[in-house]
């Protein structure tokens, strides 16, 4: 039996590395209104674990499930997408 990774992963912007060994995370959505029809923007900020406080400000994250490790922190952050501009 071969196990595979059923841990949700989310997309998101960095927006604070101020914390130790944590970065807060800003996931956008597009949804369609139910009763408008119209696409909005919903968005909603993760704290996201960063065991190395690699990531800064402005780095394109991918951000995956994992067990809770802090009242608010049940994420882990996978991988670097994209560095930002601001060095």
């Amino acid at each position: 039996m071969t196990t595979t990774n059923l841990k949700r992963t989310l997309t998101g912007t960095v927006t604070s590395d101020k914390m130790d060994k944590t970065v807060t995370v800003l996931i956008e959505r597009k949804v369609k209104h139910p009763l408008l029809g119209k696409i909005i923007r919903v968005s909603k900020k993760y704290h996201a674990h960063d065991e190395n406080n690699e990531f800064r400000q402005g780095d394109v994250v991918v951000i995956e499930e994992c067990r809770p490790l802090a009242k608010t922190k049940a994420w882990r952050v996978a991988k670097l997408v994209e560095k930002s501009e601001a060095a």
